[in-house]
């Protein structure tokens, strides 16, 4: 190719993160190398697509298919990316597009590579590469598998939160080579297998986790990790396969389950539990997911078991029965006080509980009961339930009065302002730090990208890039903690119109409450009360900005 040649600089990736590296980057690097080899004025003229949040799976990305259909205008006789899993991740595209470009007579380069397909040489290595690459990915996969196969012959436990029951137990040997190579199992706990029994004994009298939940809560049994003991976490145990005896009747049953099993029906002897591998799927920021049985590697371990097979085959198919039967408990559509009432005696949320019966208005009678009362059954908790629709109808006249109270009234929108013009400036305080900060950076990287230029070629050269890619880095991570500021920031201001808005439904809140709906009730108490606490006898209220509750409001 010639100098001052038309050009296009493509640039990819996944998603915005301050890992790897950034379509900023990725594009000051192809400029680099046009520059260097062709010339600067074609690198200035490059053509640039940027496809930023796309996997490299496929090829159905939008600024993708706008440079080859430029592509196929001859805009440009070259495509510049920075690396070749850029372009695709998948073979069979990428040898489709190399074919493509070859009948359009337009050359593909990777930088970092080092391919040039306007030569025969480079366009045998691409393909040898891009196998490769391909295959590499392929096989991930499988060779976790076979490394969880080998890990479950030894059973060991490999880490991450020790069920109730047990304690992680180091052991070390020696190798042939003499290093001391550590692993880990598992080893009972006398007093929580004691708990565990009582849990798997309780739901099996029972039938029911909500009933199992109740009798812990009653009799004062705390988790692990001395928390009261919810319906998700009885259900964590009684599910977890860790404490099923390795008998007989366990291994018919994982049989039955087409598991991965790898061990031996004569190792199920009853002398240790089962452990399993791959039994979660896991994704950062969310709850972990539970996979089929099939997926599950299983072995039988080093530690002891706690539930005999039977039972815990038998509890496994009563919760499958219960799944049947769950149904979701309707929501309150007309209490006010959701989410913001709490009992003053053990500080746990009320919930709205709807009675069914209907008063002379033709509204819905409900009360307010505190969550751990009805959990333990009156045991940790006996608040006495609030009428429900008097309770709110108490706070609906107390925001009529402070309505009436201009002076209160004012005040108290004011507080709420206050605090959330002092949220907004403290924001903005860091965000303009940051912004300095990627000013310093950015100056940073034009410096460097410079020496690049007079470095090209030189031992120096890799130095550079390495610097610019960390400062990218920093950079990225930056930008996305302003972006996530300034969000914050917007949402924490009150313009002076939505300001007024909400002063002038509160003042007319007298003459037009009985013409509002549910949910307009329920937003004029959020915008003024920040949480309500029931002593059982009055209602304490606490506005936005108040440390203290203003004043007692008794049923």
């Amino acid at each position: 190719m010639e100098k001052n040649q038309p050009f296009a600089i493509y640039s990819r990736k996944s998603k915005f993160t301050g890992k790897g590296e950034s379509i900023g980057n990725q594009i000051e690097l192809c400029r680099q190398y046009i520059s260097s080899h062709y010339g600067e004025d074609s690198a200035n003229r490059a053509y640039v697509y940027e496809d930023e949040g796309f996997s490299g799976g496929n090829l159905d990305r939008p600024q993708f298919q706008i440079m080859m259909q430029d592509a196929k205008k001859k805009k440009f006789t070259a495509i510049v990316c920075y690396r070749l899993d850029r372009i695709s991740r998948n073979i069979g595209d990428f040898a489709s597009l190399i074919e493509e470009l070859n009948e359009l007579h337009i050359a593909f380069i990777s930088i970092k590579e080092q391919f040039d397909t306007s030569s025969p040489m480079g366009r045998a290595m691409m393909y040898i590469a891009s196998v490769f690459s391909q295959l590499e990915r392929e096989t991930i996969a499988e060779r976790i598998r076979d490394n969880m196969h080998e890990l479950s012959k030894s059973g060991r436990w490999l880490g991450g939160n020790t069920p109730t029951g047990y304690k992680s137990e180091s052991i070390s040997s020696v190798t042939i080579e003499g290093k001391v190579k550590k692993a880990y199992h598992l080893k009972l706990i006398p007093e929580e297998a004691k708990l565990v029994r009582t849990i798997y004994d309780k739901f099996l009298e029972t039938g029911s986790l909500t009933k199992t939940e109740t009798y812990l809560l009653q009799n004062g049994y705390k988790t692990k990790y001395n928390r009261q003991f919810s319906r998700f976490a009885i259900k964590g145990i009684l599910t977890n396969p860790v404490y099923m005896v390795a008998d007989p009747e366990a291994f018919t049953y994982l049989k039955e389950k087409k598991v991965a099993l790898f061990a031996e029906e004569k190792e199920f002897d009853g002398s240790s539990g089962v452990i399993a591998y791959n039994r979660t799927l896991q994704k950062p920021g969310k709850s972990h997911e539970m996979k089929d049985m099939e997926e599950w590697i299983v072995a039988v371990g080093k530690h002891e078991g706690i539930i005999p097979g039977a039972l815990w085959v038998n509890v496994q198919k009563m919760l499958d029965r219960n799944k049947s039967k769950n149904y979701r408990k309707p929501r309150s559509n007309v209490a006010l006080m959701s989410g913001i009432l709490f009992c003053g005696a053990c500080g746990d949320y009320m919930r709205p509980k709807l009675s069914g019966r209907f008063n002379s208005k033709g509204e819905q009678i409900y009360s307010y009961l505190c969550s751990t009362k009805e959990k333990s059954r009156m045991v940790c908790c006996r608040m006495n339930n609030p009428n429900g629709n008097a309770l709110d109808q108490l706070v609906l006249e107390e925001i009529k009065n402070i309505s009436e109270d201009q002076k209160e009234f004012q005040l108290q929108l004011n507080q709420i302002r206050k605090i959330f013009k002092e949220d907004k400036e403290e924001m903005e305080s860091h965000i303009q730090r940051l912004k300095e900060e990627s000013e310093n950076v950015e100056a940073e990287i034009s410096g460097l990208v410079s020496s690049l230029k007079k470095a090209g070629g030189t031992a120096a050269e890799e130095y550079i890039v390495k610097q610019i890619e960390e400062l990218h880095q920093k950079k990225e991570t930056n930008c996305q903690r302003l972006a996530e500021l300034e969000a914050a920031a917007v949402s924490k201001e009150l313009s002076d119109l939505e300001f007024e808005l909400v002063k002038q439904t509160l003042v007319s809140f007298q003459s037009t409450v009985d013409i509002m709906d549910v949910e307009q009730k329920r937003m004029a108490v959020r915008a003024l009360v920040k949480k309500a606490v029931w002593d059982g006898k009055n209602l304490h209220l606490y506005y936005f900005g108040a440390e203290e509750p203003q004043g007692d409001h008794s049923k």
